[in-house]
């Protein structure tokens, strides 16, 4: 590359499987660069935030300045000599894992006799919070559904438990009593190009009131932070899971970490019950989590040199969330079949359920042509299956998740004070709650939507069905119910929405993160049903565009849902990533973190798709499809990019501007119709080329929410650590 800036320009062309990338494990990580600064330092490795450490101990390191010798320094923990804790490094600077932190605010220092230097450490229970506010209550525990011991609500911990897991000759993981025995049918794993034995430790415990497991290669000894497992590539993978709901319970399941991809390439893998969006849909929570597990894992096993997300769906909103408004917790992230955020998704995925209700009523008549035209899918079932399987989180009662007993559930009349399971219940600590409803104030919004302006403008709606789908399509109520009037959002929500980058602005912490965004398409083949549509990548994207002036940083990649092209897509995707994150590692200079990014981008790494199992595409993708691609994967749009929405979705409530029938000329408007229109649109019609109401660019990353936050106090920025 001929400097930071210039991007070798890959043509049009098809990679085989083999080309695309190289095969075997990543490549070993670059020394860190730790180069002697002017004065002694004290940095916090498993937290580069000092002042958000939970458990009570951090891992640590001291920077030794030139001249200075590393065995001259004495370091302390509020004023008790923990020296022997440190070891000398090979960068002649000193590690060491410091413990028995007290609660609250705690004083590391370093001294040589003649320089010295101090750092805060403030530490928090490993219960949390940390950083998100309030804990929701009552919180139903589920401990054993992991094996762990009982535990009791709110706080719901358990005692850790290690396992052992080993990949035998046939592809299966199997428990192991004894992590020292060889059974013959024992696997190997590569790692850095030699063979280990596949052996896998587990640990699964609790962090966050959520159960947390990680997963990594076992060497034979208990791992510790100085002297690192040699099976582990010095590499974290980070899962998150899919869904979205109320939350109120701990979770049964994570965002799994027995993963041959990550395992047998040697690296770790983590995650917790709290990273499932369909357990807790709060990105904030689930930022808290995935920091107080991470940072438990490297007081545990050591540096990571770097952290690489993954997961679909809802797994993929959080990896986008958290990579924009809490940025390090993951280096780079690979979502799949992705959404922005909740409260961008939850337009559609209402719009469906009243087109639905529309459907079965009123509009009966209309064809299944007309429909697709008005919901913008490929397909129509689309709809239907938002309608079915998601619509319900936007109500009071129907989708609580068993583990919250029928007695606790909120019921008008016979338990108004129980749970909602509305999924903005977990969005409490920044929406506030409405003191005369009881519910969390909502975004939700379709006043001056007008649906089917595509289908009417293309000709497939006349103007009667378009005034008949306008005046009868209706609204929710603040129970999620059905009702014949549009459905208005709150202000204070709108605006603690868009301040708190709760409807992600790509333009935080996303702007120096490397993204493959990796789009299996489910829109055909069979899959048209799904709700997980392409559209929602390029919305993404022309986010990060609007808000950067580039998307340079993320790659889309087009695959086909089968298990063999699967495979391939992920290895390639997998080791793509890492070696944009070591090149990135490696770059020592000043351009800034965004640059970094853009500049050491893989050379083979680009937008495209899978033209079949083994050979991939290398160009641009577009919204709409164009290019080699388009044939095979063409992209749709949804109800609202169908009112007239821009590609970005950012207006949860749009501005209004009176309406104009001389706008929809050619088409014409019996008077009769033209009343109609006026009373379905009194206030006026979405006017798209204005920004959303309350919108506004988010406070700043890392906001906290405190221990004492109520109604909709603005949060706090947590300032950098003093060394950033």
């Amino acid at each position: 590359m001929n400097g930071p800036w210039r991007r070798t320009l890959i043509p049009v062309a098809i990679l085989t499987a083999a080309s695309a990338f190289v095969v075997g494990p990543a490549a070993a990580s670059p020394a860190p660069d730790h180069r002697p600064p002017a004065r002694l330092a004290i940095t916090t490795v498993s937290n580069p935030r000092p002042t958000l450490v939970s458990g009570g101990q951090v891992l640590v390191r001291v920077t030794v300045p030139d001249g200075v010798r590393a065995d001259r320094v004495r370091i302390t923990e509020n004023g008790q000599d923990v020296t022997s804790a440190f070891r000398a490094q090979q960068d002649n600077t000193l590690l060491g894992l410091v413990t028995g932190l007290r609660a609250g605010a705690n004083e590391l220092a370093a001294e040589t006799g003649w320089r010295d230097t101090e750092l805060r450490v403030v530490n928090h229970p490993i219960t949390g919070p940390v950083f998100s506010g309030p804990q929701q209550v009552p919180f139903f525990c589920q401990t054993q559904a992991f094996g762990l011991a009982p535990a009791v609500q709110p706080l719901c911990g358990a005692p850790t438990i290690v396992s052992y897991q080993y990949k035998n000759t046939e592809g299966a993981f199997v428990p192991l009593a004894d992590p020292t025995s060889r059974p013959v049918d024992l696997a190997t794993a590569m790692v850095n190009g030699h063979a280990v034995p596949y052996v896998v430790r587990v640990e699964t415990g609790t962090i966050d009131r959520a159960v947390y497991q990680t997963a990594a290669l076992f060497d034979g000894t208990s791992p510790a932070p100085l002297v690192p497992d040699r099976s582990w590539n010095g590499r974290l993978v980070y899962t998150f899971g899919g869904g979205c709901n109320a939350g109120y319970h701990q979770g049964d399941s994570t965002g799994g970490v027995l993963n041959d991809l990550f395992l047998g390439q040697g690296y770790a893998v983590a995650s917790s019950s709290l990273n499932v969006l369909d357990n807790n849909c709060s990105t904030v929570i689930s930022a808290e989590a995935a920091m107080m597990v991470k940072e438990h894992f490297i007081d545990t096993y050591g540096p990571v040199a770097h952290t690489i997300g993954w997961g679909g769906s809802g797994g993929a909103i959080q990896q986008y969330e958290i990579a924009d408004s809490y940025p390090g917790i993951v280096d780079g992230i690979i979502p799949g079949v992705s959404f922005p955020d909740p409260l961008s998704t939850a337009g559609p995925v209402n719009d469906c359920r009243l087109l639905d209700r529309f459907f079965a009523g009123p509009g009966a008549t209309f064809t299944a042509a007309q429909r697709t035209a008005i919901a913008g899918y490929n397909d129509y079932l689309s709809c239907v299956s938002w309608d079915q399987t998601f619509a319900n989180r936007s109500t009071a009662t129907d989708s609580c998740n068993a583990a919250i007993p029928v007695s606790a559930r909120w019921d008008p009349v016979t338990n108004p004070n129980g749970v909602k399971c509305n999924a903005n219940e977990q969005l409490v600590n920044q929406l506030g709650r409405n003191p005369s409803t009881g519910f969390v104030r909502s975004t939700l919004d379709n006043v001056g939507v007008q649906y089917g302006l595509s289908a009417l403008r293309g000709g497939q709606l006349t103007s009667a069905q378009f005034v008949a789908l306008n005046a009868g399509v209706g609204g929710l109520d603040v129970t999620g119910k059905p009702m014949a009037a549009r459905t208005t959002a709150d202000p204070k929500a709108l605006a603690a929405s868009y301040a708190d980058d709760l409807i992600n602005s790509a333009a935080q912490g996303l702007r120096a993160t490397p993204i493959i965004d990796q789009r299996t398409d489910l829109d055909f083949a069979g899959f048209g049903n799904d709700i997980h549509t392409t559209e929602w990548s390029f919305t993404m994207r022309q986010r990060l565009i609007r808000a950067n002036g580039t998307a340079a940083n993320q790659v889309i990649i087009e695959s086909q849902p089968t298990l063999a092209e699967q495979a391939n897509v992920n290895s390639y995707e997998l080791n793509a990533m890492d070696r944009w994150l070591t090149a990135i590692d490696a770059d020592s200079s000043h351009h800034s973190p965004a640059a970094k990014v853009i500049a050491n981008k893989p050379t083979d790494l680009g937008d495209g798709c899978y033209a079949s199992t083994t050979q991939r595409i290398v160009a641009t993708v577009t919204d709409p499809a164009t290019g080699p691609c388009a044939a095979g994967y063409p992209v749709a749009t949804n109800p609202r990019l169908n009112s007239g929405e821009s590609l970005a979705m950012s207006a949860l409530k749009c501005d209004l501007t009176p309406l104009n029938f001389a706008s929809y000329a050619p088409i014409t408007f019996t008077t009769a119709e033209k009343a109609q229109l006026t009373a379905t649109f009194p206030t006026g019609v979405c006017d798209y080329h204005s920004p959303g109401v309350g919108q506004r660019h988010p406070i700043a990353t890392w906001l906290s929410y405190g221990d004492e936050r109520t109604g909709l106090t603005p949060p706090t920025p947590i300032p950098p650590a003093p060394h950033d």
